[in-house]
């Protein structure tokens, strides 16, 4: 979290609301949700998406309208650099063992982990949104943490926040982050869409699910790109009593996940679903891997679903690696504003 406002005083401060605006930029629009805020708390909500990456005259003016009558206003922004990610300490002297973060920024989080982003990349971000400003940049990973904070604490278990072309991926057990990276999903020039597997491909891979046979056998032409290789596992130690680690919510979750009206696999959206999926599989094989990461066995995978992921990488999750799945929906933009509160101590 990357602070650049410079706060007035606490005498003129109870006299105005304060507004905190959020924007989620994607590869083809912006997300802004706004919350106005109150001494007792939010007052009104607002959410918003612009066809367009970069700000706009009717961006400028929406964010204008909300923001005109109080100098309290914070823009926040979930980090969108390709070049980011977590280590799993926060001792200085280690931090080069995972990664050269020499040309980042980076900030510890509760004492236990590090989080960091490029500064070219921030750079170019706080000179792409001048006219709107930059508050707060908050980093994906916190945002993942603080939505998995009632799980995290717990055993160990694989979390995943899904955005519209990157995925955000971390191992916590006991609060403790052993693994971590961000991944950008490729999408094609020539349409929004992961399209790199046709129908007959499709077919296939359907027929191998319901067969239970491997996927590696099946000639898809993988065109993925991982930002990093971000490294994993020696050691597999496997959970004593899955019982345990289903605990009410997660029953409860499963149980509703009907109500969730995950999409049919149609060709669009298996396909995006089936990158994804390879995405994942390819970190979880890194996490195993990489001697540097204390590796333990994944039995659970929680998902922080912001986009509408399709009940084909649920059933890839659970057929091909044999995760226990979790899909909770998730409003980023509100989630944004939830660490911003939590920053300015609302």
């Amino acid at each position: 979290m990357w602070s650049k406002k410079v706060v007035l005083s606490k005498i003129f401060e109870a006299l105005y609301v304060k507004v905190l605006v959020n924007i989620i930029i994607q590869k083809t629009k912006t997300l802004i949700y706004i919350e106005v805020y109150g001494r007792k708390g939010v007052v009104e909500h607002i959410h918003n998406e612009f066809d367009t990456p970069t700000p706009s005259q009717q961006m400028i003016d929406f964010i204008t309208s909300y923001t005109k009558e109080t100098p309290y206003f914070y823009i926040s922004y979930l980090d969108p650099s390709n070049t980011q990610g977590v280590v799993p300490t926060c001792n200085k002297n280690k931090l080069a063992y995972y990664k050269d973060i020499s040309s980042c920024e980076y900030l510890c989080f509760n004492n236990s982990w590090t989080f960091y982003t490029s500064k070219s990349e921030l750079y170019e971000l706080e000179k792409e949104q001048g006219l709107l400003g930059v508050d707060f940049v908050f980093s994906p990973f916190v945002v993942l943490a603080n939505f998995f904070q009632d799980k995290i604490s717990s055993h160990i278990s694989l979390y995943v926040l899904i955005l519209e072309d990157s995925i955000v991926l971390s191992v916590f057990e006991d609060s403790m982050l052993l693994y971590g990276e961000h991944l950008v999903v490729k999408i094609t020039d020539d349409e929004d869409t992961f399209s790199h597997v046709d129908d007959e491909d499709i077919t296939e891979i359907e027929d191998a699910l319901d067969e239970n046979i491997d996927l590696e056998d099946i000639d898809v032409d993988d065109n993925i790109e991982s930002l990093e290789d971000f490294g994993d596992i020696e050691d597999l130690d496997s959970l004593e009593d899955i019982e345990d680690f289903s605990d009410n919510r997660d029953i409860e979750e499963e149980l509703q996940e009907g109500d969730m009206d995950l999409k049919e696999g149609d060709k669009e959206h298996f396909n995006q679903d089936y990158s994804r999926f390879t995405l994942i599989e390819e970190s979880v094989a890194h996490y195993y891997k990489d001697d540097r990461y204390e590796s333990k066995f994944l039995e659970n995978i929680y998902i922080a679903d912001s986009v509408g992921v399709s009940y084909d990488l649920k059933k890839l999750l659970e057929e091909e690696m044999f995760f226990n799945v979790y899909i909770r929906r998730i409003d980023i933009g509100v989630e944004v504003s939830e660490i911003a509160k939590k920053e300015l101590g609302l």
